[in-house]
């Protein structure tokens, strides 16, 4: 008899956990918007990199990526809150929860790919070279880079572009800590060449800047794409921000605010 109780209570315990389970496994174990969502802001990583993201006179970011986060953020209900980071550390900003997502012209690659959530690609890139105007017809094979003092932001695809390119290995290569300053070493003189984004460079050097005697060399380097980053396994918040941008496209705000900033013809 006891045997019998014994074995009905096991049964029912068995039946319990089975049920338990079964009940973890339907619901979502992903509660990534958790850290977004009940805070009422997105703290979002960007560098100062125009025309994606940079200050105005009053000390607003302003930009693309700026007013994009900002009318993505709005559809979703919250703030957007900008944090600027160091580019060779946003992986492990993200990680730390510092932000919440890298939001400023960034490559998608495999690699960033494996170790972090991104969103839809939503602009092309390429990189190109920036030099200065006397010498724009010189560079045009790997031997005419040699000894070359050539300048890349660090931790960038630039860098990682640079770095695995044939085209580039006779040349004195040396990492910088922004896009920027490449363009001031070429201006300077302490560079030969800056390999830098295509949308950064049509902005940096258009007529009234400060670098009107630089110019753009395009070798027809591959495409790139652009994407949001965010810590892996934020499904949840990647569809949200992915919903939002297809209705920024559908509504032709997208169009409108990479219009303003001249890179309405690299949009997705």
């Amino acid at each position: 008899m006891k045997v019998k109780i014994f074995k009905s209570i096991l049964a029912a315990v068995l039946v319990c956990i089975m049920l338990t389970l079964g009940l973890a496994g339907c619901a979502s174990p992903n509660k990534d918007w958790e850290d977004i969502g009940p805070k009422g802001k997105m703290l979002i990583g960007i560098t100062d990199y125009p025309p994606m993201n940079y200050k105005d006179a009053d000390g607003k970011w302003i930009g693309f990526e700026s007013e994009f986060a900002e009318a993505v953020c709005a559809i979703l209900g919250v703030q957007a809150e900008f944090v600027e980071i160091n580019w060779d550390s946003k992986e492990a900003e993200l990680k730390a929860k510092n932000i919440d997502c890298i939001w400023n012209g960034m490559t998608i690659t495999d690699e960033r790919a494996k170790a972090m959530d991104i969103s839809e690609r939503y602009m092309n890139n390429r990189q190109v070279l920036i030099v200065k105007a006397e010498n724009k017809d010189k560079y045009k094979t790997a031997d005419d880079l040699a000894g070359a003092v050539l300048v890349a932001e660090q931790g960038s695809t630039m860098e990682e572009f640079i770095k695995s390119n044939e085209f580039f290995a006779k040349a004195s290569y040396t990492a910088v800590d922004r896009q920027i300053t490449g363009f001031m070493e070429v201006k300077a003189g302490t560079a030969d060449i800056t390999v830098t984004d295509y949308v950064m460079a049509i902005d940096m050097l258009k007529a009234g800047g400060d670098y009107t005697d630089l110019v753009l060399i395009d070798e027809n380097f591959p495409a790139e794409e652009f994407g949001i980053a965010f810590r892996k396994n934020s499904p949840d918040t990647v569809a949200k921000v992915n919903a939002a941008i297809d209705e920024l496209k559908s509504n032709g705000k997208l169009q409108e605010i990479a219009d303003k900033y001249g890179l309405g013809d690299l949009l997705k």
